[in-house]
């Protein structure tokens, strides 16, 4: 058969809009692609800002975690300086009742072997021994040391006071006052030229027995001192001859050594700090 002369032109106009569906196609394509690469552009951005936001919860996480191990360890390192300050106090707490204790048991050997040393005196009522709030008292009443109105140790005075000597020279940690005190009559004129009042007289006597203490019971000086209170301290009344003959005595007291307690207070206390600053807890490190 013979082609019909329309056939081409028919042909070309069917071949004319595929130009137009091929452009149609690019401009979906590509729109597509556009359009993909938009998408995953924001996918990418939320990706993005996830990545950044889970980056910064973990950093806020790994510094509340470390300033809460900070805090852990500034507690531990209080609590050990509070257990190592507790434990310091308990041993010293513990130091200071043994030394209480060993304290009481000198004081009541002491008084033991005054008792004992003077228990001819004290049976008969010349000596009183009395012991309180860590004092130790010998009250002497004047006529076992002295003649009538006289400041000379008598003969008998010396060997009592070698006995009681014997006893306070090996006392190491007491204080020793000795004092003197008189009834409230004045001396007797035969006296007054030496000892004008009871003040003199009552002196003159406890400087004697300190003396004698010093040179024949080996008591050491520096451990004494005397005095006198004349007729101003009695312990009895002098309305009756048995009161005025108590008010006349030597009055020796034993008593702590405050000195030398505060310093042996300072050098423990010295030493209780040097101890707590080398055990001392060091600060984590990062804390200030």
């Amino acid at each position: 058969m013979t082609e019909s002369p329309r056939e081409p032109g028919r042909q070309q106009q069917g071949r004319a809009w595929v130009p137009w569906l091929v452009t149609a196609l690019v401009v979906l394509l590509s729109g597509g692609v556009l359009f993909l690469a938009h998408r995953s552009s924001q996918q990418a951005q939320a990706l993005a800002e996830q990545s950044r936001q889970a980056a910064m919860e973990a950093s806020n996480r790994a510094r509340d975690a470390e300033a809460a191990r900070l805090q852990l360890a500034e507690k531990l390192a209080a609590a050990e300086a509070e257990r190592s300050k507790l434990s310091t106090e308990k041993e010293q707490l513990s130091q200071t009742v043994q030394e209480q204790e060993a304290e009481l048991a000198k004081l009541k050997a002491t008084y033991d072997d005054l008792q004992d040393k003077m228990k001819a005196e004290i049976a008969n009522g010349a000596i009183r021994l009395s012991q309180a709030e860590g004092r130790i008292q010998v009250d002497l009443v004047d006529k076992v040391l002295f003649d009538s109105g006289d400041a000379s140790i008598s003969a008998r005075g010396q060997e009592v006071l070698t006995r009681l000597g014997g006893v306070l020279a090996r006392v190491e940690d007491k204080f020793i006052q000795v004092s003197g005190h008189t009834d409230d009559s004045p001396p007797s004129q035969k006296l007054q030229s030496t000892f004008p009042t009871n003040w003199e007289l009552s002196v003159a006597r406890a400087v004697n027995v300190v003396r004698f203490l010093q040179d024949k019971g080996g008591v050491p000086a520096r451990r004494m001192v005397a005095a006198g209170y004349g007729e101003m301290r009695p312990i009895s009344s002098n309305a009756t001859p048995q009161g005025r003959a108590r008010n006349r005595r030597i009055e020796v007291l034993l008593m702590p050594d405050l000195p030398a307690q505060r310093n042996a207070a300072a050098v423990k206390k010295a030493l209780a700090g040097s101890t707590a600053s080398k055990n001392a807890v060091k600060p984590a490190k990062g804390t200030k």
